[in-house]
């Protein structure tokens, strides 16, 4: 009898390890597969980024940064508007484009970049603004297309995505600051008197208005702190105690509130 139980030993112990690495092996598969969460907090924040990021971008590549005073076609580069006959409009001058209406264009405004490379965008304050703001929103492109993915992965390199894109957020509102700053300063430039007026100067715009683009920029610059601030939201919300409940029970969609 003592003999008979030692020969079913080894064979015993083989099916225990056997067994062993078959959960070891389930266990590797429960942990790396790919779990769709979505709350309410991570899809606000990711719809928010993607808004943020075309809206810098979209108001970056526009011309109604400058609204210039009234004028006519005869008289598109006269500094203080004109009194000749033909239907009055209003210039427009970005960063890099301008709308302008010509006297041989009997309808439409032509809209175009006024440079044809980075030199000879209208000042150096400008060409230094067109830096920061680019780099900003490149940073915010990168996070609202990184955005799309959290709801599978919620880590990288041991990191949460939510606070690395957060931070990137936040880099990205400081580039957009600079820039903002410094696109008032190359008011005074040639290019911006010949719309606005010789009155025109750092940080006084002349004759001229602040278009739309302008304040979008503005606008989406506070945006992305609310962004950068709200990605703790959306990390706490995706590593929650409800969220570890669903994924113990085995459940690869996860939908809470």
């Amino acid at each position: 009898m003592t003999v008979h139980l030692s020969r079913n030993q080894p064979r015993q112990t083989s099916l225990n390890r056997q067994h062993q690495e078959h959960f070891r092996s389930t266990a590797n598969v429960n942990t790396t597969m790919c779990h769709v969460i979505v709350t309410c907090r991570s899809m606000l924040w990711t719809l928010l980024s993607i808004v943020v990021a075309f809206g810098e971008l979209i108001a970056f590549m526009s011309t109604d940064w400058l609204v210039g005073s009234p004028r006519t076609p005869d008289a598109v580069f006269s500094p203080h508007g004109a009194t000749a006959a033909g239907e009055a409009y209003r210039p427009t001058l970005g960063i890099y484009g301008r709308c302008i209406k010509l006297p041989h264009l009997q309808r439409g405004v032509l809209c175009g970049p006024y440079a044809a490379h980075f030199g000879e965008i209208a000042s150096g304050f400008w060409q230094a603004a067109a830096i920061f703001l680019a780099a900003g929103i490149l940073l915010l492109c990168a996070v609202a297309f990184i955005s799309v993915f959290t709801m599978c992965f919620q880590s990288i390199m041991k990191k949460s995505i939510f606070n690395v894109c957060g931070l990137l957020q936040a880099i990205a509102g400081l580039f957009l600051i600079l820039g903002l700053m410094l696109y008032p300063a190359g008011w005074g430039s040639d290019k911006v008197q010949l719309y606005c007026g010789q009155d025109a100067a750092p940080y006084r715009s002349g004759l001229c208005t602040m278009g739309w683009a302008f304040y979008t920029a503005m606008g989406g610059t506070v945006l992305t702190f609310v962004c950068a601030v709200f990605s703790a939201q959306a990390e706490i919300a995706t590593s929650s105690d409800k969220v570890q409940e669903e994924i113990e029970e085995g459940k690869s969609l996860i939908c809470l509130l």
